[in-house]
């Protein structure tokens, strides 16, 4: 389903080259539930932003769902980025003036889905992530782990066939970031695919397949089945 082959992302710093991927290959399939670790500047986030489109390589060659990435226009791409991936990042990037609900529609919005569509979709998923109560509220009302969920859902509305995970439990105290991996894990188990970037080895573990990745290599791709609850 994702399959990145020989790729390489390089960035120019002053008079330097910066090698953030050297040569990644990988394949993923569908509904796998994988994480991604290594040091800080070992390349894990460049990966995950290459594989959801917020990043372009520098060379090589990125399918997903059988489509060739790489050579979309700019327009193509976006296109795919907003039906097939969903993002969950570790600041929940929610706008302020808006409610949970209304958070979460944007994306449909902007998708120009129906209203009554619109309505029915967020009221399941917000029922789906526990927060049917806090649908009128503010970011500023509510806790962080309730506004990861938010973003959970917003995430997941467009009913994306993966979801990109950076660092979603770095800003949460223990409670909250359990009840947030415990979300994204029940999206894995209904199918979607789940890729999430941690620093957190317990929460790495919890994949069904961790990669370990070191100064823009692949070093380690580990199969965690036998390991999970």
């Amino acid at each position: 389903m994702i399959q990145l082959e020989a790729i390489h992302r390089i960035f120019e710093v002053g008079d330097q080259q910066v090698h953030a991927l050297n040569g990644v290959s990988l394949e993923i399939n569908d509904g796998e539930y994988l994480s991604i670790m290594g040091p800080s500047g070992s390349g894990k986030s460049t990966l995950l932003h290459l594989i959801g489109l917020l990043d372009q390589p520098t060379s090589g060659e990125y399918t997903l769902n059988n489509q060739k990435i790489t050579t979309l226009s700019d327009d193509q791409q976006a296109a795919v980025r907003r039906n097939q991936i969903g993002f969950v990042f570790q600041f929940f990037h929610l706008v302020p003036r808006l409610t949970a609900m209304e958070n979460i529609e944007l994306p449909m919005v902007l998708a120009g889905i129906p209203v009554a569509e619109r309505r029915k979709r967020v009221e399941k998923i917000l029922e789906a992530v526990g927060l049917e109560g806090r649908a009128h509220h503010k970011p500023e009302q509510l806790s962080g782990g309730q506004r990861q969920r938010v973003a959970i859902a917003r995430a997941t509305i467009m009913q994306p066939s993966v979801v990109l995970a950076d660092e979603p439990t770095g800003n949460l105290d223990s409670v909250s970031g359990n009840e947030v991996v415990e979300v994204l894990e029940e999206l894995n188990q209904q199918g979607i695919t789940l890729i999430v970037v941690t620093h957190d080895a317990a929460l790495g573990a919890r994949a069904s397949r961790e990669i370990k990745m070191v100064d823009g290599r692949i070093v380690n791709d580990l199969n965690n089945t036998l390991r999970q609850p």
